[in-house]
């Protein structure tokens, strides 16, 4: 894939705080769509408290009750006796069997539009497309992908809402992108990358999600088909980590898939066990998105340039959205976990990568 243009197109620079009492850490994991000539980006900005009281760390926290932002705090002191902190993204609480749950995020996410008529100079709204809301959104709204149903003239939006009780897909509806219908969650936790397929097959909405298994079994990709977008079902295994290599970590779905006369067209994200993000290729059947035609064995894309590499959480390319045009598709993509970037690659290539007939 080529960057294009060779920096990113959006960072925390561009990006004003939702609130007087936060600091704005990062603008990333985007899903993207064109609305008649306008170029829409719907970016995940990562929020955190911008001052520290002396001997304690303060986390924002949604208050369904309130309805309203609040801030926990905890004693450095605790934090060093009953919590590892060596993941930036997130505080772990340690139990007498040794075990580590997540007990905090460091920051709070929220969704944000941008706008821009060339794809690449955006104009960041200054305040949330829509509120957080719900018991299910006390620790944010991560990761949106944008799907476009053609027959049905309307965006559907799935994204991660994430709290105490989990990590769980939920689902936005919207025509215009200033009014937006909430259909709730769709799948239970721990789930997330779902993607929704812009068109029924056999006459069932399908998906990709990636639910992640605690004792038994990866973090692997699966399938599920609707009658409705909310009641989901025939969950079916489509595809698992590599026991070596790029993608032995965790996999999970990237971009909705696109439609190719030769299949559904996948970008996947992988990650090794040293938590490096690349992005791969992958083509299913178009009546029976569960199987696999090809995939490819390395990945199109690696965390080389400086601003992938370092950053709020460095080595990472990390693709919820794209928009494709004539012969080539644009994917924006989050960078290093605190900025937005662009990238390009044409149908031919990506032809060629799937050994397909040009």
């Amino acid at each position: 894939m080529t960057r294009e243009p060779k920096y990113p197109v959006i960072t925390t620079a561009d990006v004003k705080p939702s609130r007087d009492f936060l600091k704005v850490d990062g603008v990333f994991n985007c899903g993207a769509a064109k609305l008649g000539a306008e170029y829409i980006l719907l970016c995940r900005v990562a929020e955190s408290c911008a001052r520290q009281e002396e001997g304690y760390i303060s986390i924002p926290v949604y208050d369904e009750r309130e309805d309203d932002l609040k801030v926990e705090k905890i004693s450095v002191e605790e934090l060093r006796k009953e919590y590892d902190t060596k993941d930036s993204r997130m505080i772990y609480r340690i139990n007498e069997n040794g075990i580590r749950k997540i007990k905090y995020l460091t920051s709070i996410s929220h969704l944000r539009l941008a706008r821009s008529t060339d794809g690449i100079h955006f104009t960041v709204d200054p305040q949330p497309a829509l509120p957080l809301q719900g018991k299910y959104e006390r620790w944010g709204m991560e990761d949106p992908r944008i799907t476009y149903m053609e027959e049905e003239d309307r965006y559907c939006i799935t994204y991660t809402a994430v709290s105490e009780l989990g990590a769980m897909p939920a689902l936005l509806i919207t025509k215009d992108f200033r009014h937006f219908e909430r259909a709730g969650v769709i799948f239970p936790p721990e789930n997330k990358d779902v993607v929704i397929f812009p068109r029924k097959i056999g006459g069932s909405y399908y998906a990709c999600h990636r639910p992640a298994p605690y004792a038994i079994g990866n973090p692997d990709i699966w399938t599920a088909s609707s009658p409705d977008l909310i009641h989901w079902g025939e969950h079916r295994h489509l595809c698992g980590i590599c026991e070596s290599g790029w993608d032995n970590g965790r996999i999970g779905s990237g971009v909705p898939p696109i439609y190719m006369p030769e299949g559904w067209l996948h970008i996947y994200h992988g990650a090794d066990k040293n938590n490096r993000y690349c992005l791969g290729l992958m083509l299913t059947e178009l009546d029976r998105p569960w199987e696999i035609i090809v995939k490819t064995e390395r990945p199109i894309m690696e965390p080389e340039a400086d601003y992938e590499k370092e950053g709020f959480f460095g080595g990472v390319v990390f693709a919820c959205g794209c928009v494709q045009e004539e012969s080539a598709l644009i994917v924006y993509y989050g960078a290093a976990d605190d900025k937005i970037a662009r990238a390009k690659i044409s149908m031919e290539e990506i032809r060629g990568m799937l050994n397909l007939s040009v």
